[in-house]
């Protein structure tokens, strides 16, 4: 089956402002975090239920090379992506997001 992917407007904010962050601290660093998000996102298109639950409706797919965590969940055909998670920070901020 094949999935769309959509980010809800918070997620993305928090990508571009992480890949701002990192090309900050060292240029070309949030690139490759991009590239690291895009690759999990991949792996959770391939296999949308892969990932361990993280809430009744959420799973948690983590990012390689990052304290990052990409938040999703399925809607029949559709992965929505709930947010780019730093896994040492707030850890239930997004939840609010979902509610409803």
């Amino acid at each position: 089956m094949k999935f769309a992917v959509s980010f809800l407007e918070p997620a993305e904010k928090e990508l571009f402002d992480a890949v701002e962050y990192y090309n900050e601290q060292q240029s070309g660093l949030g690139f490759e975090f991009a590239l690291e998000v895009q690759k999990s996102i991949k792996k959770i298109i391939n296999y949308p239920n892969a990932w361990s639950k993280f809430s009744s409706r959420t799973r948690k797919c983590h990012c390689n090379h990052f304290p990052y965590s990409i938040i999703y969940f399925l809607k029949e055909s559709e992965i929505i992506i709930v947010a780019i998670m730093h896994s040492k920070r707030k850890p239930n901020y997004w939840k609010k997001r979902i509610e409803n």
